[in-house]
């Protein structure tokens, strides 16, 4: 882990901005509806997440579907899908946000901070702390991060924390997050402009960059910093995202 984020590397990169929160399950099922991709991904068409986490969205806070909760893309494309529907609905240039893009928004525009919560500091929320049994859905949040096993499918409906003092919610925890780099360790090959891997390297082929790994349950050994990374296969299930628009006017609301 500790080679794959060296050395540090000044970049300079044009303006964006960045969704405020990952993308929930109810936007992501929308699109999958509307894209005519939702029963791609159904126990019936052998995907076997559905066992365990059907890609349905619905309006029971206590439910995993929530529709306010984060989404779990099925794979990296539809991930990257719904950020390409997303700019033709709007007519914005919306995509998944770069690496450098995502950890410059979760760093407060760069500055050295470990966690990407309102104070800097962790304060692990309760919930989730007992056997998956005993699970309340209901129980009142405590603390400003849900940092938990990415193999029990219960999270926090997003927004439940402070936000960051950038106003952005859950970069550290809930859910990890896929970037649109393709992986390698390190930043050597990489553009000081608006850095982004966009060719995959031979060793590494067939894996994208995920961030926030305190979203996957990882908080030990700096492993929940926004400088943590690693490298995930496409066809991995588990991740999050958000989106971003490339254009430096700021986007306050969308059309």
């Amino acid at each position: 882990m500790a080679d794959d984020n060296k050395p540090p590397k000044r970049i300079e990169l044009d303006g964006f901005s960045i969704l405020k929160t990952e993308v929930t399950w109810g936007d992501f099922v929308t699109f999958l509806r509307d894209v005519g991709r939702a029963e791609d991904y159904t126990i019936d068409n052998g995907f076997t997440r559905a066992v365990t986490l059907p890609i349905i969205s619905n309006d029971d806070p206590a439910s995993p579907n929530y529709k306010h909760k984060p989404a779990r893309s099925p794979n990296f494309q539809e991930a990257e899908n719904y950020c390409l529907w997303l700019a033709e609905k709007t007519r914005l240039p919306f995509s998944l946000p770069s690496e450098a893009q995502w950890e410059y928004a979760a760093r407060n525009r760069g500055q050295a901070i470990a966690f990407a919560t309102d104070t800097g500091e962790v304060e692990l929320d309760k919930y989730l702390q007992r056997p998956s049994y005993a699970i309340d859905p209901m129980q009142p949040v405590s603390g400003n991060v849900l940092i938990h096993s990415s193999l029990d499918v219960e999270r926090r409906p997003v927004g439940s924390y402070p936000p960051s003092p950038l106003g952005l919610h859950d970069m550290t925890g809930n859910v990890a997050e896929w970037t649109k780099d393709w992986f390698r360790p390190g930043f050597d090959h990489l553009s000081t402009k608006n850095p982004v891997a966009i060719e995959p390297s031979r060793e590494y082929a067939g894996k994208r960059v995920v961030r926030d790994l305190a979203g996957t349950g990882d908080h030990l050994g700096g492993s929940a910093t926004v400088y943590a990374r690693v490298g995930r296969e496409l066809d991995n299930y588990l991740y999050g995202f958000r989106c971003v628009v490339n254009q430096p006017e700021p986007i306050k609301e969308l059309p």
